[in-house]
């Protein structure tokens, strides 16, 4: 009877103004504990600690709501292990929703449950909706300057584990204990929202933990993160050889190649390559390696950056920093390895046979993709040059090396690292294409990406979406995701238009990310193929993939005036 009274319950649709009410009265250690027993928790925890709950009244749109956060000891007791520390907001007006709100970055830090979804939305809280999310199980962002104090977490395998995908369950699971004790009750729907690597926690949990969630939202997912971290790496290592350093007096020479090769592939020269397959299919010179899903076009010896070639491959002035500067024969080896999937030696989680790299991008020295000076281990670098660094090189030097003080240009692709890069892939990457069982519970999932991210990768991301199509079939996969594309936007899902005569002008991207999983999930009514997005008074169709925005006729500012085209 028990069990029947529930599945009733669930099959109740929640009214838009259903709420359980709770007040400061409520948000005290008798009504919420100070633990959760570790029986509660589906992946091993040796304790969940929690401290005192603090009432916080409303202010800055979000109501007043009662905040706990707690820890989750390790099992293992190295001195390198860490806790999760996690946190939920519980509002005093509950509509019986949750929310997990996904980190960026390298995590360190729990998210801002009270904060909105980003480009000026609400706050997820400030719809009644209980949010909660973790630090993913190491204290202190990681910043690009390398490692900080007390980062020796990354040479732990349980703490590796956590931020990869335990610490999802974990919080999880510890935040329905806390909503339960509060309000009486699970929600009804629960929800994730995640940009960057919460995107790929986002992808993480529709994969692992498809039972746990009824809606995932995800903003530029890093998902191939093992690879993110190592990519870096990679175009340094390829630019060993001065002759192949691309310096930055080459920016805008490549910038205005690409766009002089991809603005019109859309039918419009306004500054925007929309037609980003295409233009991929140009630079990407992997010919009989090239993603699947993308154009294959030309012939296998083409050469794309033909007409920035130095005559004689002599650069009669390298300190040229106009559109007109040309490139060496080493230079353009270095973009074409830049601009085309690389091969891996072996095959890491999933099948996955190559990293995506970047597409054609109006930001060619974006997340230092382009640097300024030879490092360690680099022909002509200084005797005190310093040792690469970025956002996630602790991946590299820590989860791959072992050694937080190793050179990362002494990686050697296939070489004695190459079972821990296999390793580390089934622990960290988002990439496993089969989302039957989320699709089969009936989870809907949009996911949303920028083509010129030169953090994230666009290549792997758009790798994805092809890998699961091929999988679970065009059909299926329309019944419950979208795989939307925001051409020429980066990281933040935002860019401008480049023209070389009158004022940049910003490419429509706003959409109402909340809106549109709610909807679906709670009254099935699905979101098109296409999505009006917008940027003061212009407007654009946002595509599903591989479809892109083709101007047909009318006010280019106006969304229909194009059409989502595949060809």
């Amino acid at each position: 009877m028990k069990f029947l009274a529930l599945a009733l319950f669930l099959l109740l649709p929640v009214a838009a103004n259903a709420q359980k009410v709770v007040t400061s009265a409520d948000c005290t250690a008798e009504r919420l504990g100070t633990d959760v027993p570790i029986t509660a928790i589906g992946l091993p925890v040796s304790a969940v600690t929690l401290s005192a709950p603090q009432w916080r009244e409303a202010a800055n749109g979000n109501p007043a709501y009662c905040s706990v956060e707690g820890a989750m000891a390790p099992v293992d007791k190295s001195p390198n292990a860490r806790p999760i520390r996690f946190g939920v907001a519980l509002p005093a007006g509950w509509t019986m929703r949750a929310a997990q709100l996904g980190g960026g970055g390298m995590n360190g830090v729990i998210p801002q449950l009270a904060g909105g979804l980003g480009r000026g939305g609400a706050s997820v809280l400030s719809r009644g909706i209980a949010t909660y999310g973790s630090d993913s199980g190491h204290q202190g962002s990681m910043g690009r300057g390398g490692p900080p104090p007390n980062s020796d977490w990354a040479t732990n395998d349980e703490a590796i584990a956590n931020l990869g995908y335990m610490q999802l369950k974990k919080t999880h699971d510890a935040a329905m204990v806390l909503i339960e004790r509060m309000y009486g009750a699970r929600p009804r729907f629960n929800y994730f929202f995640g940009t960057s690597q919460g995107g790929r926690e986002s992808l993480t949990v529709a994969q692992r933990y498809p039972a746990d969630y009824d809606g995932i939202a995800a903003e530029v997912p890093i998902v191939n993160f093992s690879s993110l971290m190592l990519a870096p790496e990679l175009v340094r290592i390829q630019e060993k050889s001065i002759a192949n350093w691309v310096t930055p007096a080459k920016v805008n020479a490549i910038r205005a190649e690409f766009m002089r090769q991809c603005d019109q592939l859309d039918g419009l020269a306004d500054g925007i390559i929309n037609n980003y397959m295409a233009c991929r299919a140009i630079f990407s010179v992997k010919q009989g390696a090239v993603t699947q899903g993308e154009l294959k076009q030309g012939a296998p010896k083409r050469d794309p950056w033909a007409a920035k070639r130095c005559p004689g491959n002599t650069d009669p002035n390298p300190q040229d920093t106009t559109a007109a500067a040309c490139l060496t024969s080493g230079q353009i080896s270095t973009l074409q390895m830049v601009y085309s999937p690389y091969e891996f030696a072996t095959p890491l989680a999933n099948g996955v046979k190559s990293f995506g790299m970047w597409f054609p991008t109006t930001d060619p020295s974006g997340s230092g993709l382009i640097l300024p000076a030879r490092l360690k281990g680099q022909e002509g670098a200084a005797a005190d040059a310093p040792v690469h660094t970025h956002l996630g090189v602790a991946g590299v030097t820590g989860f791959l090396m072992k050694d937080l003080n190793a050179n990362p240009l002494d990686y050697v692709e296939g070489g004695p690292l190459n079972k821990r890069r296999v390793e580390l892939s089934a622990i960290l990457d988002a990439t496993n294409p089969d989302l039957s069982a989320f699709q089969k519970r009936g989870g809907k999932l949009i996911i949303v990406i920028g083509t010129d991210d030169t953090l994230a990768s666009p290549g792997a991301q758009l790798a994805y979406y092809q890998a699961v199509i091929d999988k679970m079939g065009q059909p299926s996969v329309d019944a419950f995701a979208r795989f939307f594309v925001l051409p020429q936007t980066g990281h933040g899902l935002t860019g401008r238009t480049y023209t070389t005569e009158g004022q940049p002008q910003a490419i429509p991207s706003t959409y109402d990310r909340f809106g549109i999983i709610t909807e679906w999930v709670e009254n099935n009514k699905a979101p098109g193929k296409s999505v009006t997005v917008t940027a003061g008074d212009r407007s654009l169709p946002m595509c599903a993939y591989p479809a892109y925005p083709k101007y047909v006729k009318g006010p280019t500012g106006e969304a229909a005036s194009y059409t989502c085209a595949k060809k």
